[in-house]
């Protein structure tokens, strides 16, 4: 595997540039969560951490949110915010409610997730990244792609630090 960030083939370059960027965050994510049964991604560290599951869903979260805001141009409408709301936010509400997922729901919805994200930026192009966003003219997609990624990327940490520390026995 080469390490580069280097355009892509099917997208423009600067999307390509961020697409293997991405890419390469979740592949170290999928790597840090291998092999964790139910129990250990339900597992809380301490009565103020996030599960590793509700991190997942978290970086889920993230990514929809994104995909609405970037994509489709609109927030979250009702439905979409009371459903994500427990990922996005943690805290007391991800640790009660994000319970009770075996691994393979959170990769399947890590990998639809994603291949959404990269059929719309396939789509699109460089201007398109670097242009103000409607709905939030602060933001263009290009820092919204970043912020995802590297959201990714400090909760991927916080898993790593949390599978370090997982009880040895009864998990």
């Amino acid at each position: 595997m080469a390490y580069r960030i280097e355009p892509l083939p099917g997208y423009t370059p600067t999307i390509g540039r961020l697409v293997a960027m991405i890419s390469y965050a979740r592949q170290t994510t999928l790597a840090a969560v291998q092999g964790l049964s139910q129990q250990q991604l339900d597992h809380l560290h301490d009565e103020r951490s996030n599960s590793i599951g509700a991190l997942l869903a978290h970086i889920i979260a993230v990514e929809r949110g994104y995909q609405l805001v970037t994509f489709e141009e609109r927030e979250p409408n009702a439905a979409e915010n009371d459903a994500w709301s427990p990922a996005l936010k943690l805290g007391d509400a991800g640790r009660r409610d994000i319970r009770g997922k075996e691994l393979p729901f959170y990769l399947d919805q890590l990998r639809q997730t994603r291949e959404a994200t990269l059929a719309a930026l396939a789509a699109r192009d460089d201007h398109w990244l670097e242009a103000p966003l409607t709905i939030a003219p602060a933001l263009n997609a290009h820092w919204a792609w970043f912020h995802v990624a590297e959201d990714e990327i400090n909760h991927r940490g916080q898993i790593r630090w949390l599978r370090a520390r997982l009880p040895v026995t009864g998990l």
